[in-house]
């Protein structure tokens, strides 16, 4: 007799983070596809993006590189998903490159970008492949970094 696997429930795999940003979602998009705006914004300050490689398209990859305070390099690579333009964006860390698997992969990223009202309805989930890493990256301080850069992000796109 096997075992069958359960799978966590979707709340345990999943943070998310909501903002709505006085800025048209054209704007958001370009910010997270451009990678000399990406490197603006994307790292809550005073983390850095001294390196951002973005082939924007479903199946292309993108290799990011954070920097701390005190200069250590934080290497991000991941592939795209699906790409609708100025509608949605999601990726994931489980391949390296197109197609080959990541050593250990964290999660998928869904990033979408509503109209509201003239403004954008701007989200961000982060699904995990265990509920391990979720709780990991709810207290590596997802809510807290991705919501400053989240603010970065609104700035950034203000001034476009």
């Amino acid at each position: 007799m096997t075992a069958k696997a359960k799978a966590a429930p979707a709340a345990k795999l999943e943070l998310v983070l909501t903002r709505l940003i006085d800025a048209p979602r054209e704007k958001l998009f370009r910010c997270w596809t451009e990678p000399e705006l990406l490197k603006q914004w994307f790292a809550p300050l005073p983390y850095t993006v001294p390196h951002a490689e973005l082939d924007v398209r479903t199946g292309g990859a993108n290799f990011i590189i954070m920097k701390s305070p005190e200069g250590e390099d934080m290497p991000l690579r991941g592939v795209y998903l699906e790409v609708v333009k100025n509608e949605r964006i999601v990726f994931t860390d489980a391949y390296s490159k197109p197609w080959e698997p990541s050593e250990k992969p964290f999660f998928t990223g869904i990033i979408t970008f509503e109209d509201e009202g003239g403004k954008t309805r701007y989200t961000a989930r982060a699904r995990h492949w265990t509920a391990e890493d979720c709780e990991r990256h709810e207290q590596m301080g997802f809510h807290e970094g991705w919501g400053q850069c989240a603010d970065q992000l609104a700035a950034l796109a203000a001034k476009l």
